[in-house]
This record gives C-alpha cells, sequence and structure tokens, in this order.
C-alpha cells in the first residue's frame, strides 16, 4: 500500500512573536527569476531549521507566501490554489480596500530584532538583483498585545487545533492541502483624532471595553463596532476565523504610525467577506467605524504552500 504523504505547513499558525518584519517583493521585468527563486525555497528552509537549533526557545519563523502572477511565472503547481487571485479592490461609501502589487511575502517572528534583522538580510541578498521591496514594515509587540489604538488585537483569534483547522487548506483542495491563504494590509492611523475621543467612545468604536477587554453586550454594541463587523458566519450559522498575526509600528517623529494587518486563512473567501463587512458595512453604508481613523495603504492576497511544495522548487533538490 502507498505510504500517505503528510503535507507539512509552513509555520502559520505560530502566534505572535515581540518582533516582527514584513516584506514584499516585485519581480523584475525582462530578468530569469526561477534560480533565485529556488535559491529562497532553500533558504526559508534554511533560516527555519538553523534558528530552531541555534535558538530553540525563540519562536523563529520564516513565512514565504507567493502571488498570483508570481505563481503563474514561475511555473508552480496547477491547478492553482482555488480561491488564489489579485487581490481586487473594495470600494465602500466612505472608504476602500485598496489593492496593491506584490510577487512574494515574507513574515519573519523572532523574539529579538536581531534574529528577524538577519532573516531579511540574506532573503534580500538573493532577491535585489530580481525584484524590487515595495514594503518593509518593522513590528513591535505592544505592552499586552496592543495596538497603538490601545485596544488588545487579536482576542477573537482561534486557539490551539483550531489555529490549524481555520488557518490551513484541506481536503477541499487536494493539491494545496497544508497551504494558507495570506492577505496584508498596512494601515495607517489618523492618532490625532483619536486620541480626542473619549475612552467610552473608543470603546463603542472597538465594540470591547479598553482597560479589560471584555467584549461589550449585544445590547450595548453598537452594530457598526469592529467587533460586531469583523465576526463573521457561514450560511448555516457557523462561526468563521482567521488567524491574525498584526503587529504595530511606527515612526512618531514622522507622524506614521500603524497596524499591519496579516490574515492567513484555509480559504479566501471568509476574509473577503470580512473585508466587504469592513468598507462596505452590513448592511451597505453601515461601515467599521474603526476605517474613520485607520486607512489602509495596501492590500495583496498571495499563498503560503505548504513545506512539501517548497521543497520541490529548492536549488538543491538532491539532498
Amino acid at each position: 500500500m502507498k505510504k500517505a504523504i503528510v503535507q507539512e505547513s509552513q509555520n502559520v499558525t505560530d502566534y505572535p512573536n515581540n518582533n516582527t518584519i514584513f516584506a514584499v517583493w516585485k519581480f523584475k521585468h525582462a530578468i530569469e527569476i526561477k534560480p533565485a527563486f529556488e535559491k529562497l525555497c532553500s533558504l526559508v528552509a534554511n533560516l527555519n531549521h538553523s534558528y530552531a537549533v541555534r535558538i530553540p526557545d525563540g519562536r523563529v519563523s520564516c513565512v514565504m507566501g507567493i502571488g498570483h502572477d508570481a505563481w503563474v511565472q514561475l511555473s508552480l503547481p496547477t491547478p492553482l490554489p482555488k480561491e488564489l487571485k489579485n487581490f481586487e479592490a473594495i470600494c465602500g461609501s466612505k472608504h476602500t480596500a485598496i489593492a496593491t502589487p506584490g510577487d512574494l511575502h515574507f513574515h519573519l517572528r523572532g523574539t529579538d530584532m536581531s534574529v528577524c534583522f538577519d532573516m531579511i538580510s540574506a532573503i534580500a541578498e538573493v532577491l535585489q538583483p530580481v525584484a524590487d521591496c515595495l514594503e518593509e514594515v518593522h513590528g513591535f509587540r505592544y505592552w499586552d498585545g496592543r495596538s497603538i489604538l490601545g485596544f488588545v488585537d487579536g482576542t477573537e483569534n482561534p486557539t490551539g487545533e483550531q489555529r490549524q483547522f481555520f488557518a490551513t487548506v484541506g481536503d477541499e483542495d487536494p493539491d494545496h492541502k497544508g497551504g494558507s491563504y495570506l492577505f496584508v494590509q498596512k494601515y495607517l492611523h489618523n492618532m490625532g483624532n483619536w486620541a480626542k475621543l473619549p475612552v467610552e467612545e473608543q470603546e463603542k468604536v472597538i465594540g470591547r471595553y479598553k482597560s479589560s477587554d471584555i467584549e461589550m453586550p449585544d445590547e450595548v454594541k453598537p452594530d457598526n463596532s469592529h467587533s460586531a463587523l469583523a465576526n463573521i458566519e457561514d450560511e448555516e450559522g457557523n462561526e468563521l476565523k482567521i488567524v491574525r498575526d498584526n503587529m504595530p509600528f511606527g515612526n512618531p517623529a514622522k507622524n506614521e504610525v500603524g497596524t499591519y494587518f496579516i490574515a492567513y486563512a484555509n480559504t479566501f473567501s471568509t476574509t473577503h467577506k470580512m473585508l466587504e463587512r469592513m468598507f462596505i458595512g452590513a448592511p451597505a453604508g453601515n461601515y467599521d467605524r474603526i476605517l474613520d481613523f485607520s486607512t489602509a495603504h495596501t492590500g495583496s492576497l498571495f499563498f503560503a504552500p505548504s513545506v512539501n511544495i517548497l521543497k520541490e522548487y529548492t536549488a538543491d533538490t538532491d539532498s
């Protein structure tokens, strides 16, 4: 009997670490990219293995996501992941989830920024001849996991075995089992306007009490609060979740502070439904009030393939 192949996921279910670097790269035109990609596949595996040995308690991880166009250009396995496409802007009556380009996305975690810096340096050395870095965001843990807005971020994240269930593709797409749909947005916050709101009004925007992180009762929580619109269900009433690994970032001297939103999910339709509720509203026009203080400056969809697929494209396939 043929032994079933276990599809190993990348580290998409790891919990947020103290330091993170997010990076989006776009391939240059008319340049051979496959050799560099093969080196990257080897590098990602080596980085994860090396730091697991060197810093066993550091929870270091490197996750690589691949955009639709890059997947096609690199001749990666077909059929493509069922919902992998170029993200299209979602336009509400007041706010827009814009779409921005990106071929590769890197999500680097570590307790120490030194680790993240060394990993992005190694990645850049491989990519700079063939690609341009469109975004590099350095995130950090803020107090007890709060965003710069002062509220705990990611409270609704699944825990335990549910993280794997909601974050990774299952038998519904056997060719890409173990992979994950990776969606990212870089938000900048209007801290001046946010600070003008009394705490009680800020709590109504989020739908949670600021100090305790307890969700407001339904009869108190506004229907345009973030927690009311970001929590979604399927047609049967089953709760749908994504694994968020958001991190705050900032340069106060330049008045630039924000949140890098990153979602791993077993289907992009879950994340897309959440974005529609936030930007268009439920019903239309009843958009997420947090968008009055947080503007999305990027929006890109990637797919983080299983480790098994990455191994097929490593530079040294005989090892």
